[in-house]
């Protein structure tokens, strides 16, 4: 199991300090990261959690997932790998062969 878990329906006005101390209930936590919207600042309601063992990280998992918190009852799992991304040599000659394709025509 990983250290590193994904959090959901969180309130949008919560802070690192709450996420924090709701965590540390039962384990160390590591890190903490709310994803925020880049224009307003603004939580988006979801986030990441790294706690400092997989023992931490199953036990946040079995009694924290489905509890209140901020008033609204929060999801925690453990986080999926992140997806590799293209790089943008591999979308510029995506592009370039769609546009070939298209001028031939």
């Amino acid at each position: 199991m990983s250290r590193r878990l994904y959090i959901s329906n969180l309130a949008y006005n919560l802070t690192e300090g709450k996420i924090n101390d709701f965590f540390n209930q039962v384990g160390a936590v590591s890190t903490i990261n709310l994803v925020t919207d880049k224009h307003s600042g603004r939580g988006k309601g979801f986030g990441f959690v790294e706690m400092s063992t997989d023992q931490q990280a199953c036990k946040a998992i079995k009694e924290l997932n489905g509890r209140t918190l901020a008033e609204r009852q929060i999801v925690v799992t453990e986080a999926k790998p992140p997806k590799k991304q293209k790089s943008g040599t591999d979308q510029a000659s995506l592009l370039s062969r769609f546009l070939s394709r298209s001028t031939r025509h």
